[in-house]
């Protein structure tokens, strides 16, 4: 057992499993949320984790140790290099979530007047019509992956709204790209490869590395051809015009719109697959939507709190973090396990009860983190929001849609988010037009 002495004393570490990092890595890649949940039950509201190459990581799992996590923001923990060595490869080195300190601010700074709620409200009628387009393709009388369908909203939002291109031969590139570029390089095998590993993987054509490196040069070419050809031109409603406005050069605006990519994609529609795997088997909130906004508001928040998409939010600690008891050392991860911080009684009375309405009346619960906390609180939000208000509204005004099976669909990893393990299972049927006497 590891001992930190203080003042005389000794504190233990925080406590975990003691089989090696390889068996524990192996079983986070397996089984995450079942793993995560038998840790807390077993060593309670603090427990380390240890994954093969990377420092030891910490969790805390109330709302309480949470914020204290958070408020390293202010001094001895970095949001940005927590992530830099599972994200860097793929959102770029002038990232808002790799970078820390001065740059973090700047780039943040720029990000927010083009993704703050005023602005974004602008964008409801175009995200309205996208989805109304994506929906009438959908099959009906027979069972579909509902997830599936929503990424394809969520992309097309990207590359119109954010990326701002319609031509449309580099838009029919851009959509089979995006997809498999966010697969892979989210992807377990490229995620935790080690950086010692990833040059020897790159020049190995058939691994996951060498293909994820491929189709990011692809990318790439497309995106920075769009913001040369647009350099000098008049700005835009969409992001990219807005950001061409501002003091970014090419490879920071590239790796910001990447970021808003990964931000906005594939979490927003795991969102919205949520949202309806949950309302689907509720037919007293079914019927209360989708006209009634602020309960509509409620529900959303509700769906997160109760299956949050993304699961962590760490912070690389580069001086001693206490919390309670113990004393995390310099060089650790430290960070909230979001699904169980939503389910801390201290913040969510019966927090295993869907309760739409714990939300409603603009109540605020500072354990509701599904877009992270702190200083480093996600920049996309108040967009990821307007997503899923407007697509859940278009969907129910349009079809009707069951589930095949009401039995819950359990929680899966699938690349940095949990989504349902059925990707949520629909049957769509034409909704009947309201008769008028």
């Amino acid at each position: 057992m590891t001992y930190v002495y203080l003042h005389g004393g000794r504190t233990v570490i925080p406590p975990g499993p003691r089989v090696p990092a390889l068996v524990q890595t192996a079983r986070f890649m397996a089984a995450a949320p079942s793993a995560f949940e038998a840790y807390h039950r077993r060593y309670g509201p603090i427990f380390t984790v240890r994954y093969a190459g990377f420092p030891p990581e910490v969790y805390v799992t109330t709302a309480e140790l949470a914020e204290q996590v958070y408020r390293t923001d202010q001094g001895g923990g970095h949001a940005g290099a927590a992530r830099r060595d599972f994200l860097a490869h793929l959102v770029g080195e002038h990232s808002v979530l790799t970078l820390d300190g001065d740059p973090w601010w700047r780039h943040r700074k720029t990000l927010n007047p083009p993704l703050r709620a005023r602005q974004v409200a602008g964008y409801h009628d175009d995200i309205a019509a996208i989805a109304a387009e994506k929906i009438a393709t959908w099959p009906l009388g027979r069972p579909f992956a509902l997830r599936d369908r929503m990424q394809e909203i969520t992309l097309e939002i990207i590359i119109r709204l954010i990326f701002g291109i319609s031509d449309a031969e580099r838009v029919g590139r851009l959509r089979a790209l995006l997809p498999a570029l966010i697969k892979t390089g989210g992807s377990m095998q490229v995620a935790m490869l080690p950086d010692r590993l990833r040059g020897p993987a790159a020049r190995v054509p058939i691994t996951p590395y060498a293909r994820f490196l491929r189709l990011r040069a692809a990318v790439d070419t497309i995106l920075f051809d769009e913001i040369g050809r647009r350099r000098g031109t008049s700005g835009g409603t969409d992001v990219l015009g807005r950001l061409l406005d501002t003091g970014l050069d090419d490879q920071e605006i590239r790796d910001e719109l990447i970021t808003m990519l990964i931000a906005g994609h594939e979490t927003t529609a795991t969102g919205l697959a949520w949202a309806f795997e949950r309302i689907l088997r509720m037919p007293e909130v079914l019927e209360r939507l989708p006209d009634d906004e602020p309960y509509l508001d409620a529900v959303v928040k509700e769906v997160l709190r109760v299956r949050p998409v993304v699961y962590e939010a760490p912070r690389l600690l580069d001086s001693p973090l206490r919390l309670g008891d113990y004393e995390i050392p310099a060089g650790w991860y430290a960070g909230p396990y979001i699904p169980l911080v939503h389910r801390d009684p201290a913040a969510f009375a019966e927090p295993g009860e869907f309760r739409p309405e714990r939300f409603l009346a603009g109540h605020q619960n500072r354990g509701w983190m599904p877009f992270g906390g702190g200083r480093r609180f996600c920049v996309g939000a108040q967009l990821a929001l307007l997503e899923m208000h407007v697509i859940i509204r278009e969907v129910l005004r349009r079809l009707e849609l069951a589930a095949p099976d009401q039995a819950p669909e359990a929680r899966r990893l699938a690349n940095v988010t949990l989504a349902p393990a059925r990707l949520t299972r629909v049957i769509a049927r034409a909704r009947t037009p309201a008769r008028t006497e």
